[in-house]
């Protein structure tokens, strides 16, 4: 059972990031598992399910929160902020929380305000929003992730540094999260931006080219899963030239997880021992860097 989930992990794997066809993809888990039936209970286990899990209710009274829309950098754009309700009288440092490849979900959303409770302002941004916006059909998001104009993107995450900076009431300081998709957007962010953004957390997130490494200024943290291999075989080599540049970094491999063990809406991938101390880093390493 444990090799025939492993293999199972490792086909939705490569469909959803290598944007293989589903019915190959179905096939090959019939093969696998058997049946049809068996098949699809499999892939359900492994995919995200939205309504699987919610730390933090959407209408916490501990928290404000709001979906907002406007345009950056000359296009559509759109985010969903989370914040303490009560800040103790501190200066907090905004977070941008950066999607997997299926766009801005429930699940990001759960996750900013797990960080607005964790003290900071959260800005999940929806990097969907130019071409309309993150939609139902994860299937259709991932073809839209996969067509992302990644400068415009990136653009649009630096407009939104640069304006949270400035925000009244705030640090000024500026950090970002990221998993999967959102993990290697964020490596990139910390080349785009610059001294701009004062920290970013990278969640298994394929990485750039080594050489890349010695234009990075931002403090990274970096989290990878040990049975990992498709995105290990960048991140370890990103991390390395990091150090061997200078560079502030921090990794963290953690042992027999799967990809995407953060997230918890996934019940055969979530690690719960895995996610809670990789939040916990994630969390202190940010309070050191952006708060007031």
């Amino acid at each position: 059972m444990t090799d025939l989930r492993e293999r199972a992990v490792a086909l939705y794997d490569a469909f959803t990031h290598e944007h293989r066809d589903r019915r190959a993809f179905m096939r090959e888990m019939v093969a696998l598992t058997g049946s049809a039936v068996a098949a699809e209970a499999l892939v359900a286990a492994i995919a995200a399910s939205p309504a699987a899990a919610q730390q933090v209710q959407p209408d916490d009274p501990r928290l404000r929160t709001a979906t907002r829309k406007g345009v950056e950098a000359g296009k559509p754009a759109a985010a969903y902020f989370a914040a303490p309700r009560e800040a103790g009288g501190r200066k907090l440092g905004t977070v941008l929380v950066i999607h997997e490849n299926r766009g801005l979900t429930e699940h990001i959303r759960d996750v900013a305000r797990r960080a607005a409770l964790s003290g900071f302002r959260a800005v999940a941004l929806d990097l969907l929003a130019p071409q309309g916006g993150t939609p139902a059909d994860e299937d259709r998001a991932r073809e839209m992730i996969a067509s992302i104009d990644m400068d415009l993107a990136l653009r649009q995450a630096v407009a939104t540094i640069d304006r949270a900076a400035r925000q009244r009431g705030g640090s000024g300081k500026v950090g970002a999260v990221g998993f999967c998709w959102g993990g290697a957007f964020v490596n990139r962010l910390a080349i785009a931006a610059g001294p701009a953004l004062s920290a970013g957390v990278a969640y298994y997130g394929p990485a750039p080219a080594p050489s890349e490494a010695t234009k990075v200024q931002t403090p990274l943290l970096l989290h990878y899963a040990g049975k990992d291999q498709r995105v290990n075989a960048t991140g370890l080599p990103w991390a390395k030239a990091l150090e061997a540049a200078g560079k502030q970094v921090e990794t963290h491999v953690y042992p027999d997880v799967d990809h995407a063990f953060n997230n918890d809406t996934s019940a055969q991938r979530y690690d719960p021992a895995a996610a809670k101390l990789a939040w916990e880093r994630t969390t202190r390493f940010l309070h050191a860097r952006i708060d007031g």
